[in-house]
Protein backbone atom coordinates (compact mmCIF):
# COMPACT_ATOMS: atom_id res chain seq x y z
CA UNK A 1 0.00 0.00 0.00
CA UNK A 2 3.22 2.38 0.81
CA UNK A 3 4.38 1.65 -2.62
CA UNK A 4 1.27 3.21 -4.17
CA UNK A 5 1.28 5.68 -2.43
CA UNK A 6 4.28 6.69 -3.39
CA UNK A 7 3.94 6.36 -6.89
CA UNK A 8 0.85 7.97 -6.75
CA UNK A 9 2.68 11.02 -5.35
CA UNK A 10 5.67 11.23 -8.15
CA UNK A 11 3.22 11.13 -11.05
CA UNK A 12 1.54 14.40 -9.65
CA UNK A 13 5.03 15.70 -9.33
CA UNK A 14 5.63 14.88 -13.15
CA UNK A 15 2.66 16.57 -14.43
CA UNK A 16 3.87 19.95 -12.92
CA UNK A 17 7.10 19.79 -14.82
CA UNK A 18 7.81 20.63 -18.41
CA UNK A 19 11.17 21.05 -20.68
CA UNK A 20 14.70 21.16 -18.99
CA UNK A 21 13.41 19.86 -15.86
CA UNK A 22 11.80 16.46 -17.13
CA UNK A 23 15.62 15.24 -17.07
CA UNK A 24 15.85 15.85 -13.35
CA UNK A 25 13.06 14.49 -12.68
CA UNK A 26 13.76 11.38 -14.57
CA UNK A 27 16.92 10.89 -12.54
CA UNK A 28 15.06 11.28 -9.73
CA UNK A 29 12.54 8.87 -10.65
CA UNK A 30 15.14 6.45 -11.28
CA UNK A 31 16.67 7.22 -7.80
CA UNK A 32 13.43 6.22 -6.66
CA UNK A 33 12.61 3.26 -8.01
CA UNK A 34 16.00 2.05 -6.86
CA UNK A 35 15.25 2.49 -3.11
CA UNK A 36 11.88 1.80 -3.47
CA UNK A 37 12.89 -1.59 -5.00
CA UNK A 38 15.37 -1.91 -1.99
CA UNK A 39 12.23 -1.69 0.76
CA UNK A 40 10.16 -3.75 -1.23
CA UNK A 41 13.32 -6.45 -0.78
CA UNK A 42 13.81 -6.08 2.50
CA UNK A 43 10.10 -6.20 3.22
CA UNK A 44 10.00 -9.16 1.68
CA UNK A 45 12.96 -10.78 3.58
CA UNK A 46 10.81 -9.37 6.38
CA UNK A 47 7.55 -11.53 5.72
CA UNK A 48 9.98 -14.49 4.80
CA UNK A 49 11.52 -14.58 8.68
CA UNK A 50 8.12 -14.03 10.09
CA UNK A 51 6.30 -16.97 8.19
CA UNK A 52 9.63 -19.09 9.63
CA UNK A 53 8.45 -18.31 12.77
CA UNK A 54 4.70 -18.56 12.18
CA UNK A 55 3.67 -15.14 12.58
CA UNK A 56 1.02 -13.63 10.23
CA UNK A 57 -0.49 -10.39 10.37
CA UNK A 58 -3.21 -11.83 11.84
CA UNK A 59 -1.72 -13.60 14.32
CA UNK A 60 -0.25 -10.40 15.73
CA UNK A 61 -3.28 -8.92 15.92
CA UNK A 62 -4.09 -11.79 18.00
CA UNK A 63 -1.46 -11.40 20.28
CA UNK A 64 -2.12 -7.55 20.72
CA UNK A 65 -5.83 -8.16 21.77
CA UNK A 66 -4.73 -10.87 24.30
CA UNK A 67 -2.25 -7.92 25.67
CA UNK A 68 -5.31 -5.69 26.10
CA UNK A 69 -7.16 -8.18 27.50
CA UNK A 70 -4.84 -8.46 30.61
CA UNK A 71 -5.22 -4.46 31.73
CA UNK A 72 -6.07 -3.84 35.28
CA UNK A 73 -9.48 -2.56 34.56
CA UNK A 74 -10.48 -6.24 32.56
CA UNK A 75 -8.68 -8.48 34.80
CA UNK A 76 -11.04 -6.86 37.83
CA UNK A 77 -13.95 -7.27 36.35
CA UNK A 78 -13.31 -11.19 35.64
CA UNK A 79 -11.92 -11.80 39.65
CA UNK A 80 -13.88 -9.36 41.22
CA UNK A 81 -16.79 -11.75 42.22
CA UNK A 82 -14.01 -14.47 43.53
CA UNK A 83 -12.26 -12.25 46.20
CA UNK A 84 -14.42 -12.38 49.83
CA UNK A 85 -14.16 -9.76 52.91
CA UNK A 86 -14.47 -12.37 56.19
CA UNK A 87 -15.25 -11.14 59.31
CA UNK A 88 -14.85 -13.21 62.30
CA UNK A 89 -15.36 -13.41 66.14
CA UNK A 90 -11.67 -14.34 67.89
CA UNK A 91 -11.22 -15.09 71.71
CA UNK A 92 -8.22 -12.73 73.10
CA UNK A 93 -7.01 -14.45 76.33
CA UNK A 94 -6.11 -11.00 78.71
CA UNK A 95 -5.05 -10.85 82.45
CA UNK A 96 -8.07 -10.37 83.59
CA UNK A 97 -9.33 -13.14 81.75
CA UNK A 98 -10.84 -14.37 78.41
CA UNK A 99 -12.75 -11.36 75.97
CA UNK A 100 -13.82 -11.28 72.27
CA UNK A 101 -12.60 -9.51 69.87
CA UNK A 102 -13.53 -9.18 66.27
CA UNK A 103 -11.15 -9.85 63.10
CA UNK A 104 -11.56 -8.45 59.70
CA UNK A 105 -9.90 -9.98 56.25
CA UNK A 106 -9.75 -11.04 52.81
CA UNK A 107 -10.03 -14.39 50.95
CA UNK A 108 -10.38 -16.07 47.54
CA UNK A 109 -12.82 -18.75 45.89
CA UNK A 110 -10.61 -21.67 45.71
CA UNK A 111 -12.72 -24.32 44.25
CA UNK A 112 -16.71 -24.99 43.12
CA UNK A 113 -17.06 -27.11 46.40
CA UNK A 114 -16.90 -23.86 49.06
CA UNK A 115 -13.25 -23.92 49.94
CA UNK A 116 -12.06 -20.44 50.64
CA UNK A 117 -8.23 -19.27 51.12
CA UNK A 118 -7.30 -17.18 53.64
CA UNK A 119 -4.35 -16.17 55.96
CA UNK A 120 -4.07 -17.54 59.72
CA UNK A 121 -4.06 -14.29 61.61
CA UNK A 122 -7.01 -13.67 60.09
CA UNK A 123 -8.97 -16.86 61.83
CA UNK A 124 -6.61 -17.44 64.53
CA UNK A 125 -8.87 -18.47 67.54
CA UNK A 126 -12.25 -17.57 66.05
CA UNK A 127 -15.76 -19.00 67.28
CA UNK A 128 -16.99 -17.76 64.38
CA UNK A 129 -16.25 -17.30 61.04
CA UNK A 130 -18.56 -15.34 58.01
CA UNK A 131 -17.89 -14.55 54.36
CA UNK A 132 -19.09 -11.79 52.70
CA UNK A 133 -19.23 -11.89 48.35
CA UNK A 134 -19.22 -8.68 46.83
CA UNK A 135 -22.76 -8.95 45.60
CA UNK A 136 -23.53 -8.99 49.34
CA UNK A 137 -24.68 -12.39 49.93
CA UNK A 138 -23.15 -14.06 53.07
CA UNK A 139 -22.64 -17.61 54.60
CA UNK A 140 -21.38 -18.65 57.89
CA UNK A 141 -17.96 -20.77 57.72
CA UNK A 142 -16.32 -23.54 58.81
CA UNK A 143 -12.57 -23.92 59.55
CA UNK A 144 -11.33 -26.55 57.33
CA UNK A 145 -7.83 -26.50 58.55
CA UNK A 146 -4.70 -24.13 58.88
CA UNK A 147 -1.10 -23.86 59.07
CA UNK A 148 0.41 -21.08 61.59
CA UNK A 149 3.78 -22.00 59.68
CA UNK A 150 2.30 -20.69 56.45
CA UNK A 151 0.09 -18.19 57.61
CA UNK A 152 -2.69 -20.43 55.54
CA UNK A 153 -5.90 -21.51 56.44
CA UNK A 154 -8.84 -23.02 54.88
CA UNK A 155 -12.82 -22.10 54.89
CA UNK A 156 -15.77 -23.61 53.97
CA UNK A 157 -19.22 -22.35 52.90
CA UNK A 158 -22.35 -24.05 51.78
CA UNK A 159 -23.38 -21.81 48.90
CA UNK A 160 -26.29 -23.29 48.29
CA UNK A 161 -27.86 -21.97 44.50
CA UNK A 162 -25.14 -19.53 44.20
CA UNK A 163 -22.62 -20.13 41.24
CA UNK A 164 -19.15 -19.58 42.54
CA UNK A 165 -16.47 -18.48 40.26
CA UNK A 166 -12.70 -20.00 41.59
CA UNK A 167 -9.65 -18.38 40.84
CA UNK A 168 -6.67 -20.68 39.17
CA UNK A 169 -3.10 -20.67 40.79
CA UNK A 170 -0.04 -19.32 38.58
CA UNK A 171 3.15 -20.40 38.74
CA UNK A 172 5.03 -18.61 41.39
CA UNK A 173 8.59 -20.36 40.26
CA UNK A 174 8.33 -18.09 37.07
CA UNK A 175 7.84 -14.76 38.14
CA UNK A 176 10.29 -11.64 37.85
CA UNK A 177 11.19 -8.94 39.32
CA UNK A 178 9.61 -5.70 37.90
CA UNK A 179 6.06 -7.83 36.81
CA UNK A 180 3.14 -5.76 37.15
CA UNK A 181 0.71 -7.25 39.75
CA UNK A 182 -2.91 -6.58 41.40
CA UNK A 183 -3.80 -6.95 44.81
CA UNK A 184 -8.15 -7.24 45.86
CA UNK A 185 -8.84 -7.02 49.20
CA UNK A 186 -10.70 -5.36 51.86
CA UNK A 187 -8.35 -2.59 53.44
CA UNK A 188 -9.81 -0.96 56.25
CA UNK A 189 -12.85 -2.74 55.57
CA UNK A 190 -13.49 -0.84 52.05
CA UNK A 191 -14.58 -3.84 50.37
CA UNK A 192 -13.43 -5.35 46.83
CA UNK A 193 -10.30 -2.43 46.53
CA UNK A 194 -8.35 -3.27 44.03
CA UNK A 195 -4.67 -1.55 43.85
CA UNK A 196 -1.41 -2.37 41.35
CA UNK A 197 2.21 -1.83 41.26
CA UNK A 198 4.92 -4.69 40.62
CA UNK A 199 7.38 -7.12 42.34
CA UNK A 200 9.82 -5.60 44.13
CA UNK A 201 11.70 -8.95 45.02
CA UNK A 202 11.51 -12.41 44.87
CA UNK A 203 12.81 -15.17 47.33
CA UNK A 204 12.04 -13.11 50.73
CA UNK A 205 11.95 -14.44 53.90
CA UNK A 206 9.08 -13.61 56.28
CA UNK A 207 8.06 -14.74 59.75
CA UNK A 208 4.98 -16.67 60.34
CA UNK A 209 2.48 -16.23 63.59
CA UNK A 210 3.72 -20.09 63.89
CA UNK A 211 7.35 -18.72 64.36
CA UNK A 212 8.85 -20.74 61.27
CA UNK A 213 10.58 -18.89 58.62
CA UNK A 214 8.30 -19.19 55.75
CA UNK A 215 11.03 -18.77 51.97
CA UNK A 216 10.08 -17.48 48.64
CA UNK A 217 8.24 -14.41 49.69
CA UNK A 218 7.18 -12.17 47.04
CA UNK A 219 8.17 -8.54 48.17
CA UNK A 220 5.29 -5.89 45.84
CA UNK A 221 4.48 -2.28 46.17
CA UNK A 222 0.79 -2.58 45.89
CA UNK A 223 -0.91 -0.99 48.20
CA UNK A 224 -2.45 -3.20 51.13
CA UNK A 225 -3.34 -2.22 54.29
CA UNK A 226 -5.22 -4.06 57.65
CA UNK A 227 -8.17 -6.28 56.00
CA UNK A 228 -6.34 -6.89 53.11
CA UNK A 229 -4.54 -9.93 54.42
CA UNK A 230 -5.57 -12.99 52.85
CA UNK A 231 -6.40 -11.07 49.63
CA UNK A 232 -4.91 -12.65 46.18
CA UNK A 233 -2.31 -11.29 44.94
CA UNK A 234 -2.30 -11.81 40.77
CA UNK A 235 -0.29 -11.60 37.42
CA UNK A 236 -2.19 -9.56 34.99
CA UNK A 237 -3.67 -12.64 33.22
CA UNK A 238 -5.73 -12.88 36.83
CA UNK A 239 -3.79 -16.15 38.16
CA UNK A 240 -3.21 -16.10 41.92
CA UNK A 241 0.58 -15.59 42.74
CA UNK A 242 0.35 -14.80 46.19
CA UNK A 243 -1.77 -14.33 48.95
CA UNK A 244 -1.00 -11.31 50.85
CA UNK A 245 -0.19 -11.20 54.52
CA UNK A 246 2.01 -8.96 55.43
CA UNK A 247 3.30 -5.28 55.25
CA UNK A 248 6.71 -3.61 56.71
CA UNK A 249 5.81 -0.82 58.43
CA UNK A 250 6.10 1.59 61.72
CA UNK A 251 2.64 2.96 61.81
CA UNK A 252 0.62 -0.58 60.64
CA UNK A 253 -0.22 1.67 57.41
CA UNK A 254 0.97 1.13 54.11
CA UNK A 255 4.88 2.19 53.36
CA UNK A 256 5.75 0.91 50.14
CA UNK A 257 6.57 -2.62 51.27
CA UNK A 258 3.96 -5.66 51.25
CA UNK A 259 4.62 -9.67 50.94
CA UNK A 260 2.82 -12.70 50.08
CA UNK A 261 3.20 -16.08 50.37
CA UNK A 262 3.73 -17.31 46.93
CA UNK A 263 1.29 -19.80 44.87
CA UNK A 264 3.52 -22.41 44.70
CA UNK A 265 3.57 -23.12 49.01
CA UNK A 266 -0.65 -22.25 48.57
CA UNK A 267 -0.76 -25.27 46.20
CA UNK A 268 0.91 -27.62 48.45
CA UNK A 269 -0.76 -26.07 51.41
CA UNK A 270 -4.03 -26.06 50.81
CA UNK A 271 -4.31 -29.33 48.86
CA UNK A 272 -3.12 -31.06 52.19
CA UNK A 273 -5.60 -29.17 54.40
CA UNK A 274 -8.23 -29.97 52.10
CA UNK A 275 -7.72 -33.87 52.43
CA UNK A 276 -6.36 -34.33 55.99
CA UNK A 277 -6.94 -30.70 57.94
CA UNK A 278 -3.17 -29.54 57.96
CA UNK A 279 0.35 -29.95 56.97
CA UNK A 280 2.82 -31.70 57.49
CA UNK A 281 6.24 -29.70 56.81
CA UNK A 282 9.90 -31.43 55.65
CA UNK A 283 12.52 -30.66 58.84
CA UNK A 284 15.63 -31.04 59.36
CA UNK A 285 16.52 -29.94 63.06
CA UNK A 286 19.49 -27.82 62.38
CA UNK A 287 20.30 -24.11 63.89
CA UNK A 288 22.39 -21.94 62.62
CA UNK A 289 23.65 -19.12 60.31
CA UNK A 290 24.29 -17.74 56.87
CA UNK A 291 27.84 -17.72 55.72
CA UNK A 292 29.16 -13.93 55.33
CA UNK A 293 33.04 -12.87 54.51
CA UNK A 294 33.48 -12.96 58.15
CA UNK A 295 32.45 -16.64 58.72
CA UNK A 296 34.07 -17.52 55.44
CA UNK A 297 37.39 -15.70 56.67
CA UNK A 298 37.68 -16.98 60.44
CA UNK A 299 36.54 -20.77 59.08
CA UNK A 300 38.93 -20.07 56.25
CA UNK A 301 36.20 -20.96 53.92
CA UNK A 302 37.21 -20.91 50.12
CA UNK A 303 33.80 -18.91 49.56
CA UNK A 304 31.57 -16.91 51.25
CA UNK A 305 28.57 -18.55 50.95
CA UNK A 306 26.47 -21.32 52.60
CA UNK A 307 24.36 -22.18 55.74
CA UNK A 308 26.78 -22.77 58.91
CA UNK A 309 25.43 -25.27 61.97
CA UNK A 310 25.61 -23.87 64.76
CA UNK A 311 23.19 -26.76 66.72
CA UNK A 312 21.81 -29.64 65.94
CA UNK A 313 18.93 -31.25 67.94
CA UNK A 314 19.30 -34.51 69.48
CA UNK A 315 17.46 -37.00 67.95
CA UNK A 316 16.38 -34.75 65.07
CA UNK A 317 17.21 -35.94 61.41
CA UNK A 318 20.06 -34.09 61.12
CA UNK A 319 21.36 -35.87 64.54
CA UNK A 320 20.69 -39.37 62.89
CA UNK A 321 22.79 -38.31 59.60
CA UNK A 322 25.34 -37.61 61.36
CA UNK A 323 25.47 -33.59 61.01
CA UNK A 324 27.69 -31.56 63.27
CA UNK A 325 27.60 -28.44 64.82
CA UNK A 326 31.00 -26.76 65.66
CA UNK A 327 32.76 -25.53 68.93
CA UNK A 328 35.25 -23.44 68.60
CA UNK A 329 33.41 -19.64 70.15
CA UNK A 330 34.34 -17.18 68.21
CA UNK A 331 32.97 -13.79 68.18
CA UNK A 332 31.56 -12.00 65.39
CA UNK A 333 30.32 -8.43 64.53
CA UNK A 334 27.00 -9.80 62.73
CA UNK A 335 24.88 -12.88 61.84
CA UNK A 336 21.87 -12.92 59.59
CA UNK A 337 19.55 -15.59 58.12
CA UNK A 338 17.34 -14.91 55.42
CA UNK A 339 18.55 -10.71 56.16
CA UNK A 340 17.24 -11.08 59.96
CA UNK A 341 20.31 -9.88 62.29
CA UNK A 342 20.26 -12.86 64.91
CA UNK A 343 23.62 -12.12 65.93
CA UNK A 344 25.32 -8.95 66.72
CA UNK A 345 28.43 -8.84 68.55
CA UNK A 346 27.97 -11.96 69.76
CA UNK A 347 30.23 -15.19 70.54
CA UNK A 348 28.60 -17.88 69.00
CA UNK A 349 29.64 -21.48 67.72
CA UNK A 350 32.13 -21.81 64.80
CA UNK A 351 33.68 -24.79 62.88
CA UNK A 352 30.50 -26.84 62.26
CA UNK A 353 29.20 -28.38 59.05
CA UNK A 354 28.36 -25.84 56.53
CA UNK A 355 25.90 -26.60 54.31
CA UNK A 356 26.52 -25.91 50.52
CA UNK A 357 24.27 -27.54 48.28
CA UNK A 358 21.24 -29.77 48.17
CA UNK A 359 20.67 -32.97 45.89
CA UNK A 360 23.35 -30.54 43.83
CA UNK A 361 21.33 -27.71 44.08
CA UNK A 362 23.50 -24.71 45.01
CA UNK A 363 22.94 -23.41 48.27
CA UNK A 364 23.99 -19.53 49.19
CA UNK A 365 21.91 -19.02 52.61
CA UNK A 366 19.60 -20.88 54.90
CA UNK A 367 16.20 -19.04 52.21
CA UNK A 368 17.36 -21.40 49.70
CA UNK A 369 17.56 -24.94 51.68
CA UNK A 370 13.71 -23.57 52.40
CA UNK A 371 12.58 -22.64 49.56
CA UNK A 372 13.70 -26.49 47.87
CA UNK A 373 12.77 -28.37 50.53
CA UNK A 374 9.61 -26.23 50.72
CA UNK A 375 8.79 -26.58 47.23
CA UNK A 376 10.04 -29.77 46.56
CA UNK A 377 10.21 -32.15 49.30
CA UNK A 378 7.75 -34.22 52.16
CA UNK A 379 8.19 -35.79 55.23
CA UNK A 380 10.23 -38.94 54.92
CA UNK A 381 11.66 -38.12 51.50
CA UNK A 382 15.41 -38.41 51.44
CA UNK A 383 18.17 -35.36 50.59
CA UNK A 384 21.41 -35.67 49.85
CA UNK A 385 23.11 -32.97 51.46
CA UNK A 386 26.58 -31.42 50.29
CA UNK A 387 28.71 -30.02 53.40
CA UNK A 388 31.94 -28.90 54.00
CA UNK A 389 33.50 -30.10 56.82
CA UNK A 390 37.35 -29.83 58.17
CA UNK A 391 38.58 -28.61 55.00
CA UNK A 392 36.86 -31.45 52.87
CA UNK A 393 33.72 -31.65 50.60
CA UNK A 394 31.42 -34.60 51.96
CA UNK A 395 28.35 -35.61 50.99
CA UNK A 396 25.54 -36.93 53.46
CA UNK A 397 22.03 -38.44 53.11
CA UNK A 398 19.27 -37.15 55.30
CA UNK A 399 16.00 -38.26 55.72
CA UNK A 400 13.60 -35.47 55.99
CA UNK A 401 11.37 -35.44 59.50
CA UNK A 402 7.91 -33.39 60.04
CA UNK A 403 8.05 -29.88 61.41
CA UNK A 404 6.71 -30.33 65.04
CA UNK A 405 3.70 -28.91 65.68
Amino acid sequence: MRTIYVLVALSLSISLLTGAGLLFVYQRITDLTVKINQFEDWVASINEKLGEMNLTGREQTVVVIKQNLTAPELVYEKVKDSVVLIKATVIVETLLGRTYASSQGSGFVYDSLGHIVTNFHVIENAINVEVFFPDRTSFKAEIVGFDPYSDIAVLRINSGNKTLHPLALGNSSNLRVGQPVIAIGNPFGFAASLTSGVISQLGRCLRSPGGKLVPDVIQFDAAVNPGSSGGPLLDYSGKVIGITTAIYSQTREFSGIGFAIPSNIISKVVSSIIKTGKYRHPYMGIRGVDVNSEIARLMNLPEARGFLITGVEKNSPADKAGLRAGNKIEMISEGTICGFTVYSNERINLGGDVILAVDNVKIFGIADLLTYLEEHKEPSDQVVLTIYRDGRLLNVTLTLGAFPP
